[in-house]
């Protein structure tokens, strides 16, 4: 078990539009979780994401992989 706390972070991409999720990524080796929450709620629920679904996920966006246009 970890006491280390979540150091979380919001992306330099969201634009400070409102509309941003943070992630503390810092808990990973640790836990093997990402916590994930919304920026205007951060007192509300944390979403744990194993740390390879995360990585994979980052790995899609980079790659455009979510893109709609």
């Amino acid at each position: 078990m970890t006491t280390e706390s979540p150091r979380w972070y919001t992306s330099s991409y969201s634009n400070n539009g409102g509309q941003c999720v943070q992630v503390a990524t810092n808990l990973a080796a640790t836990t093997g979780l990402v916590p994930v929450r919304d920026s205007k709620n951060p007192a509300g629920p944390t979403l744990g994401l194993h740390a390879d679904a995360f990585a994979t996920f980052v790995d899609g966006v980079r790659r455009g992989g979510f893109d709609t246009v």
